[in-house]
């Protein structure tokens, strides 16, 4: 029997620009209200820690990045060939898929935190944390790495539901468990008077709600799902693709975290001005891209059902309703930066050192004006990851990697801050002109007759 109320949606039919923006809506509020908590977070932990814990939190966000990235990106990587066989309507390869990313999750899971909690001292060390924040800073993410299996549950059952069409559920369920983030946070550093890991538990308690509240949704309302023994046993071909699919692309997560640490070395080498600077602008900038980001991942779903469909038409044409939707994105958010980012650096430093105003309003004036290269990026780079292709998305990271590695070597040797200020977009044109090329190699792959065979 169907259960109507699922939330799951087949991509493969309906005018794409409205399946596209659709399904992209929840992803975009998710990711703009998970940036909401996250400066809530960052509140609290200021002001009723002090600035050492700030500053000992903030200085794992490396390791963060560099480890969870790798875990999430590979479950979303998991949800592609789910995305495909709901394309293709294969029953059998949808249940296999599924189980058997089960099974690599778990692989991931207890590989990682057990690796990453045992070398947690060691790579804070590695990065050089200052001594008076050390303590606190391995306390804090020792918990969040032991918290790794709620991480991969979420995302793993996230990237799920999203791969079968659902992406408003994960979005409730996410809603729901920062609140809980949100809470738990005021009342262990609060009233229970814990420190840094307070913080962090709170972290992995929301995280674990919302795995276990899509993972429930999953199993009680989602319909045609139902495992026999056949199903649950290990597939080595199903396994493979899974991870051909998915471990590329937790890959491709952490090289760009590497970039990041090498341009945040460049910046460092010029001076707490210039840090403070970047540091507010960057923030204001994550607030504009990320739903550019959110509408990439609705255009992997997108591209994995149609993929599994055969219906390279409707690939085309969501690449050039996904591409109009950015553009004209990236035109009112360079109208909104260019009227409200006074406001906005000023929200966010108060009554800083004038210069380093100064140097926030000229991140964000530079950095607005190309955005429709990353927005450009987050299509064609989900398309080759929707298409299966994830290797060739990872290689793009290297393209980013080395885009901000000269940005940083330019602003060092050459052009000072306004080196700093192009680095992200180089970074981007860099992994945009590989990815259109790779996608319209394969798009062709995909149209001769010995594929469609």
């Amino acid at each position: 029997m169907k259960k109507p109320t699922s939330g799951t949606t087949d991509l493969t039919t309906g005018r794409p620009l409205t399946r596209i923006l659709v399904f992209a809506l929840p992803l975009v509020l998710g990711t703009l209200f998970q940036q909401l908590y996250s400066f809530a977070d960052t509140v609290i932990v200021g002001r009723c820690l002090g600035t050492d814990a700030l500053a000992a939190v903030g200085s794992t966000y490396s390791l963060n990045f560099l480890i969870l990235g790798f875990v999430q990106g590979a479950c979303v990587g998991f949800g592609i060939p789910v995305a495909e066989a709901f394309g293709a309507k294969s029953r059998d390869d949808l249940h296999r898929y599924l189980y058997n990313g089960v099974l690599l999750c778990v692989v991931l899971s207890v590989v990682f935190t057990v690796t990453t909690t045992l070398g947690a001292a060691p790579l804070l060390a590695l990065i050089h944390t200052p001594v008076n924040i050390f303590a606190d800073a391995a306390l804090y993410i020792r918990v969040i790495f032991l918290g790794i299996p709620a991480t991969v549950l979420y995302n793993y059952s996230a990237s799920v539901l999203r791969s079968l069409g659902d992406s408003r559920h994960p979005f409730y369920f996410l809603l729901g468990a920062s609140l809980l983030n949100i809470g738990l946070d005021w009342l262990l550093i609060v009233p229970c008077g814990m420190g840094v890991d307070g913080a962090a538990i709170a972290t992995v308690a929301s995280q674990l709600l919302s795995g276990v509240l899509c993972t429930w949704w999953f199993f009680a309302k989602v319909e045609n799902v139902h495992f026999t023994r056949d199903d649950l046993r290990f597939s080595a071909p199903h396994a493979k693709r899974l991870a051909v699919i998915g471990l590329p692309m937790g890959f491709e997560y952490s090289v760009s975290a590497i970039g990041a640490v090498v341009m945040q070395d460049a910046i460092n080498l010029m001076g707490s001005v210039a840090v403070a600077a970047q540091t507010a602008g960057e923030k204001i900038r994550q607030m504009f891209t990320l739903p550019m980001e959110s509408v990439g991942m609705a255009m992997a779903t997108y591209v994995g059902q149609n993929h599994g469909a055969h219906r390279t038409d409707r690939i085309k044409q969501g690449i050039r309703d996904g591409c109009l939707v950015q553009l004209v994105y990236c035109a009112a958010a360079w109208v909104a930066i260019y009227f409200c980012k006074p406001y906005a650096v000023g929200l966010v430093l108060g009554d800083a050192d004038p210069a380093v105003t100064q140097g926030a309003l000229e991140y964000l004036t530079v950095i607005s004006v190309l955005f429709c290269f990353h927005g450009l990026l987050m299509i064609f780079r989900n398309t080759l990851q929707g298409l299966g292709y994830s290797t060739q998305a990872v290689i793009s990271g290297v393209g980013e990697l080395v885009g901000r590695s000269v940005g940083g070597w330019l602003a060092v040797h050459s052009l000072g801050y306004f080196g700093i200020c192009i680095a992200n977009p180089i970074a981007w044109a860099f992994a945009l002109a590989y990815c259109v090329i790779m996608v319209m190699r394969m798009l062709k792959k995909e149209d001769t007759p010995e594929v469609n065979a």
